[in-house]
């Protein structure tokens, strides 16, 4: 047999782990530190990625415009995602405790927060709250992304959130089971109202 004509599998692309609104908030709200607690509600409220989160300078978030400027992110290009309103409260309050000099989150002796940390503080909190599922960090930021499209976000408004260069990358959330229902439902809910209609 010629090795040239065997076929070779398709990779299989597994759908991410995404955690319910209920599980995230109830993740966050059980972290007592309040710089764990700021840096995993702001990774999860403006999708960002570990890296992303670790690599913020105080000046890039803007509570005027209630933005976060990511700067030289994946492909080296910059963006600006969401500040949620909760997550400058946290920060305020971490940045009057903790103070940070040159990075906005800072490891004990002033030195950039590691995500080896970061993920420890994740699967403790996890644990905590009786979270069984395999998560890691960028969990946080595929929740995000799934959250904004249950509640009826643009597909290309996500894209630019989370800097993907291609849509179709993107197009992976609406993938997930809980999307496809809610579709179907609407569909159908639809559908129904067609029919009502044409027998009155």
């Amino acid at each position: 047999m010629v090795i040239a004509e065997l076929h070779r599998p398709k990779n299989v692309k597994t759908l991410p782990n995404v955690l319910s609104k209920e599980e995230t908030f109830k993740l966050i709200d059980l972290i007592t530190n309040i710089k764990h607690k700021t840096l995993l509600a702001l990774i999860y409220s403006s999708g960002l990625r570990i890296s992303e989160a670790i690599n913020m300078k105080i000046i890039d978030s803007d509570s005027q415009r209630m933005l976060i400027h990511v700067k030289n992110a994946k492909g080296k290009k910059d963006r600006y995602t969401l500040l949620s309103t909760k997550v400058l409260v946290l920060l305020k309050e971490y940045y009057t405790i903790y103070k940070p000099k040159t990075f906005l989150f800072e490891g004990q002796y002033g030195e950039q927060y590691s995500s080896r940390s970061a993920q420890s503080v994740l699967h403790k909190s996890a644990k905590k709250a009786g979270i069984t599922k395999q998560i890691t960090l960028h969990t946080l930021r595929h929740s995000f992304a799934t959250h904004l499209l249950e509640n009826g976000s643009d597909l290309r408004y996500i894209q630019d959130l989370l800097g993907h260069s291609s849509p179709k990358i993107t197009m992976i959330y609406t993938r997930q089971q809980h999307i496809i229902e809610k579709h179907y439902q609407s569909i159908r809910y639809a559908a129904n109202i067609f029919i009502f209609v044409l027998h009155n």
